[in-house]
């Protein structure tokens, strides 16, 4: 999950990651797929001394000031964004069942994880993925992913897989790149009844061990 003004992304060259372009592909965010972010945002929010509420499936309309009403502006919320993942993403935990489930699916293909996040976010990202046993191929973008993931998706003959919590991406993958078959998964319970979702465009799984058992079946 993320809410960052997007920026041009170059499509990288999934050849010199490591990528073989005769295997299937899955590309996978980080945010509330692979960790829980909002439970980490939140915490570092306490820590500044302000309230995260999970009213709703977004970022900066969920902060506020204890015992108001308004949520903070949208800009300083922002500022919070960017400093979290300056100081802090590398404590965020980890998603159940998603490191495993990452692990066994690549043994059938190549996987790339694809997160919208600020560049100062890269080294700390790289660092928790490893961590977790999930140093795949990282690549940063900024907005919608539709664009990128096609650009992806045309480097390889095998089909690919997208895997996302926000409705927004997906549609966008739909838009740019509708052969890629598309997942949506929400990691933490407490949002699940908030996000939205179009289980006729995308298919909607909550559980990791149910997620991969899908994602090998549409690229096999």
């Amino acid at each position: 999950m993320s809410e960052i003004a997007a920026r041009p992304v170059k499509t990288p060259d999934l050849a010199s990651l490591g990528v073989i372009r005769s295997r299937p592909l899955v590309i996978v965010d980080v945010d509330e797929v692979l960790g829980l972010f909002m439970q980490g945002f939140g915490d570092y929010l306490a820590l500044q001394g302000l309230e995260f509420r999970l009213e709703r499936f977004a970022l900066f309309q969920n902060i506020y000031r204890p015992g108001e009403t308004e949520h903070l502006d949208i800009n300083v919320g922002k500022s919070h964004f960017d400093d979290f993942f300056r100081h802090a993403c590398g404590d965020m935990a980890l998603a159940e069942g998603g490191s495993e489930a990452l692990r066994d699916l690549s043994r059938i293909a190549n996987i790339v994880i694809l997160t919208n996040a600020p560049g100062q976010a890269r080294l700390a990202r790289a660092r928790w993925l490893g961590r977790h046993r999930m140093d795949y191929p990282l690549v940063l973008n900024s907005g919608p992913k539709g664009p990128l993931a096609a650009a992806m998706a045309r480097q390889v003959s095998a089909p690919v897989a997208f895997v996302d919590d926000m409705l927004s991406n997906l549609d966008s993958v739909a838009e740019h790149a509708p052969g890629i078959s598309r997942f949506q998964t929400v990691a933490d319970p407490r949002l699940r009844d908030l996000a939205p979702s179009k289980p006729d465009m995308h298919r909607r799984i909550d559980d990791w061990d149910a997620l991969r058992q899908a994602i090998e079946a549409a690229i096999s």
